[in-house]
């Protein structure tokens, strides 16, 4: 009877985690959430370009900033 149980325990606790630990699909979301940060940004830059160019410019300019600078070592501080 207790290795009916042993055996009953461990295939269920092997079919728990062939569950849990599946990634199928985590790619899209991650995605997914990347252009919706992306249309945020978008949105939040347009919509603060009719309160005053400057501030939109600035937004562009540090994004593009930014985007170059992918790869770079860090700029120390002294």
């Amino acid at each position: 009877m207790g290795c009916a149980h042993a055996t009953v325990h461990h295939e269920l606790r092997r079919a728990h985690r062939a569950l849990v630990d599946r990634e199928d699909g985590q790619g899209t979301v991650e995605y997914i959430g990347l252009i919706l940060l992306i249309a945020g940004i978008m949105a939040a830059v347009v919509a603060m370009k009719s309160s005053g160019p400057d501030f939109g410019k600035t937004i562009v300019g540090k994004l593009k900033d930014s985007i170059d600078g992918v790869g770079d070592p860090p700029k120390g501080k002294g």
